[in-house]
């Protein structure tokens, strides 16, 4: 069984506001350096050339959810929903982003992004 997906595959039947979400996240994150879309099975992944820096885990009906991996929490924030320690991974800690307008990606949002960027 072909487990490789494309990334059309992710976008089929997405909402027109869903798409320019997706579109512009990328777009920004494309701002603070090249990034490479890797689609997998059941999420988008997105890296620098090294590493993957943060993982698209759903295309909502009106929001996209992003995931980004960090080496420790970073609880003082008003953008992510749930931070999670990874189960059996000491050092990551998955920090969730949801973006329901364009607008969420602000300053904060493009600081995280940046530290997911150089690896904190």
């Amino acid at each position: 069984m072909d487990n490789t997906k494309e990334l059309a595959d992710f976008l089929t039947g997405k909402s027109e506001h869903t798409l320019l979400l997706l579109d512009h996240f990328v777009e920004q994150y494309k701002t603070l350096g090249e990034i490479t879309l890797h689609p997998a099975k059941t999420m988008i992944g997105i890296s620098n050339g090294d590493k993957r820096i943060a993982w698209i885990t759903q295309l909502g009906k009106n929001f996209i959810h992003v995931v980004f991996p960090f080496k420790k929490e970073y609880p003082d924030n008003l953008c992510f929903q749930k931070i999670a320690q990874v189960p059996g991974d000491a050092h990551q800690f998955n920090h969730h982003f949801r973006m329901y307008t364009i607008e969420d990606v602000n300053e904060e949002v493009l600081q995280y992004m940046l530290m997911a960027y150089v690896g904190e």
